[in-house]
């Protein structure tokens, strides 16, 4: 499992098994949020099959589907305070880890400077850059 981490809150994996739910438990998340829809591509493991899995486990589910690409204003007003809100640490994942951070570094944006952020996600192996005009429309929203 490429467990990438961010920050203390959140860390972000590409698509993760049903068997490596309870990896990541072990490890200590509390929470599991899926930002991929299922059947994006052929043979990935059912959201509802992860589902089980984070209960067996002891880990709060959250199911949030973004499309790969096309991340909403609606998306970020629903992670925002799910983020906010989730127990932590979060693991996060998606097909590559990308849509997550993409995700965390518009809602941070409403609380923590650009560059702070952009920091965060390039220690991770995520070069968010180019985002940054998103993030300052975001930073006016405020937290």
């Amino acid at each position: 499992m490429d467990i990438r981490k961010i920050d203390d809150t959140i860390s972000v994996a590409p698509q993760i098994s049903v068997a490596e739910v309870a990896e990541a438990a072990r490890l200590g998340f509390k929470t599991l949020v899926a930002n991929r829809p299922d059947q994006e591509e052929p043979g990935q493991p059912t959201m509802a099959d992860i589902a089980a899995a984070a209960s067996e486990n002891g880990l709060d589910w959250v199911y949030m589907p973004v499309e790969s690409g096309n991340i909403t204003d609606q998306d970020i007003e629903r992670f925002a305070p799910m983020i906010r809100d989730a127990e932590k640490p979060v693991l996060a994942f998606c097909r590559s880890g990308t849509r997550c951070t993409v995700l965390w570094a518009l809602s941070a944006a409403r609380n923590a400077p650009a560059p702070e952020i952009v920091d965060k996600a390039r220690n991770a192996g995520y070069d968010i850059s180019g985002l940054a005009p998103r993030m300052a429309q975001q930073a006016k929203h405020g937290g």
